[in-house]
């Protein structure tokens, strides 16, 4: 038997604690039941519908039929089989089945005003022991189209928040890739988007880029990241409220996560300093955000539709001397002094290959020496950003 006491209760609760409409949970009941009316009674052909009342817990079955001409194929009951078995679905389509079709002129002696391809509605009677032998192929089919209604509400939710920082708990860590529980959702924050020497333990609580909400048979994964560049934009948003206001706008960013990155911001009000607002009263705020990210180095340069200074900026701490730009192949050769030369490429040539990227320049530098006051030797270096 159904319990209705537990049913009201489940309902309360999904609807409560998951989101989930009231109605669809009645939706998947009224399914369920007339599923397993079908199965234990059902003759091959039949449209089964149910309606479950939630207050007495009354259960009324109806065969549905569709009006059909004298244009559909009449077969006797062998034939039919025989033809069903040996046609296409769209063959069958066109087969007159009793338990799924009724002529027009009989339709009309019920119904004057019926038209083909309407449905008509009929009550069968109940079976004494339906309940009984219901019961459990009910509970299951209702278990099944809540957890498609709890995956639909999760979807919604979450697809909303695609694009945003989420925090969760760390469920488990399995070859490097750390699942998440995010609650209704379970996040999975891949090795290759971790930050790199970042080491994670169960039950810690975690913050992440959300990119990509993706479905599949076990539910609702959220594909997270700690190295995507847009952590970081979204972390300096929260704690930048020229950012959030469209004061300072983030032209562009270059990151190597756990590491270094630089970042290139503009102000659309003169008064206001891009660089200034990022880096907060005492460097508070680009304090917050590298302590998020586990001490990552970041460079904050004010962005200029001077491309030549743009690179110039992209490339400190190192000093320039000159910038020559082809633009045709958008290519930048940079004239460094010698002691300045190491400093520009950085360790491993990291700066230059961010400040590459960041500007969207090929970089080539060079370094002068100086013999005379008119005379420079500058040997050419790897270019960058290729």
């Amino acid at each position: 038997m159904l319990d209705l006491k537990v049913i009201n209760s489940v309902l309360a609760q999904l609807e409560e604690e998951r989101g989930i409409p009231r109605e669809k949970i009645l939706e998947a009941i009224e399914l369920a039941l007339a599923t397993a009316y079908k199965k234990e009674y059902g003759k091959k052909g039949q449209i089964i519908r149910s309606k479950f009342d939630i207050n007495t817990g009354k259960t009324e079955m109806f065969q549905v039929k569709i009006v059909v001409d004298e244009s559909i194929v009449v077969m006797d009951e062998d034939e039919l089989e025989d033809k069903a078995q040996a046609t296409t679905d769209e063959v069958q389509k066109d087969l007159y089945n009793p338990e799924h079709h009724i002529m027009i002129g009989d339709a009309r002696r019920i119904k004057k005003d019926v038209v083909l391809g309407e449905e008509m509605i009929f009550p069968l009677e109940a079976q004494d022991d339906y309940s009984r032998i219901a019961a459990q192929t009910a509970k299951q089919v209702i278990m099944q189209k809540i957890r498609e209604a709890e995956k639909v509400s999760v979807m919604a939710e979450y697809g909303k928040r695609e694009g945003e920082i989420v925090t969760g708990t760390v469920q488990r860590v399995e070859r490097g890739n750390v699942f998440i529980d995010m609650g209704r959702a379970t996040g999975l924050l891949p090795y290759e988007e971790q930050i790199p020497g970042e080491r994670f333990g169960q039950g810690e609580r975690i913050r992440a880029y959300l990119y990509r909400v993706e479905e599949s048979g076990k539910g609702v994964f959220l594909r997270l990241s700690r190295s995507h560049p847009k952590l970081l934009e979204k972390l300096f948003e929260a704690e930048t409220p020229e950012i959030a206001n469209g004061t300072v706008v983030i032209k562009s960013i270059a990151r190597e996560a756990g590491s270094r990155t630089k970042i290139a911001v503009s102000s659309t009000d003169p008064h206001i300093d891009p660089v200034g607002s990022m880096v907060g009263q005492r460097g508070v705020r680009v304090s917050t955000v590298m302590s998020e990210l586990g001490g990552e180095k970041i460079d904050i340069i004010e962005w200029s539709e001077d491309q030549k200074k743009f690179i110039e900026d992209a490339l400190s701490p190192a000093k320039v001397l000159s910038v020559t730009l082809n633009e045709e192949e958008k290519q930048a050769i940079v004239i460094v002094s010698e002691d300045q030369q190491s400093l520009a490429i950085g360790k491993g040539g990291q700066n230059v290959r961010l400040a590459a990227k960041l500007t969207g320049w090929k970089i080539d530098i060079q370094s002068a020496i100086n013999k005379h006051e008119d005379e420079m030797e500058m040997p050419t270096k790897e270019v960058y950003g290729e």
